[in-house]
């Protein structure tokens, strides 16, 4: 049987959601979690990769195992085991097929600014010492919309087979003393995200012109684009699936 497996995690310890060779990654310490207690291997596929010090307040993952388990106990056993920074929220049955990265419709990501030093919030908060235009940064933001092809904001040598993204949403809002940006797409390319912002950051400040980001897009050259802002401000807020993904 296939079960999705509903979490979120403070990515400040980890090296990205991945699995990788040196260094530890939030998909490894679940899947040992879950092997120690379901007693046999259990490997692990993710929504989507997180960048090392990212962030998610939801993350979903699926496994298969054929041994009969109750959910709720594995659930409360999973919290007691895991480390203070990784909660699981859920776990319940899929259909067989069902896939937590392909068959996910839309991912949502908000990034915080935060506009004085704060001692409270510097390691989840990107302080930014200048002034910010945020209407500009609103108008830049809507011409994303215009666009399919990211690869101007996609991490260089990426393996990827399209750098095609539907945005469905983007925009700037002050909540609680920071600047937010919310960004929901069908899919993100790696480093999609830190691209853009570390973009706009330069729209607000006045270093590019709001017009002059139709012409990085177009370039597709990611040396045309911002640099990458600190991945400790950038959260994975939310991913939505077809209901028909449950049995």
């Amino acid at each position: 049987m296939r079960f999705f497996i509903e979490l979120s995690y403070n990515g400040s310890a980890y090296h990205g959601w991945q699995n990788q060779p040196n260094a530890i990654s939030v998909q490894e310490v679940l899947e040992e979690s879950l092997s120690t207690l379901l007693k046999e291997k259990i490997a692990i596929v993710g929504a989507g990769r997180t960048d090392t010090g990212v962030h998610a307040k939801q993350m979903f993952a699926h496994f298969d195992i054929l041994t009969k388990f109750s959910l709720e106990k594995l659930k409360y056993k999973l919290n007691s085991f895991l480390p203070k920074d990784i909660a699981v929220h859920d776990i319940f049955i899929v259909n067989n097929e069902a896939h937590a990265r392909f068959d996910a419709i839309s991912r949502t990501y908000i990034y915080r600014i935060s506009s004085y030093k704060n001692v409270f919030s510097y390691n989840n908060s990107y302080y930014f010492k200048k002034e910010l235009d945020v209407d500009k940064m609103n108008e830049a933001a809507k011409i994303l919309f215009n666009y399919e092809d990211f690869k101007c904001f996609s991490r260089s040598n990426s393996d990827v087979k399209t750098f095609n993204c539907n945005i469905l949403k983007a925009a700037w809002t002050f909540e609680t003393n920071e600047l937010v940006f919310k960004i929901r797409a069908d899919r993100f390319l790696r480093n999609m995200v830190r691209a853009i912002v570390g973009t706009m950051i330069n729209i607000g400040t006045g270093k590019i012109e709001v017009g002059q980001l139709h012409d990085i897009i177009k370039s597709k050259d990611r040396s045309q684009a911002g640099a990458s802002v600190p991945g400790y401000a950038l959260y994975l807020t939310k991913i939505e699936y077809p209901k028909t993904i449950k049995k």
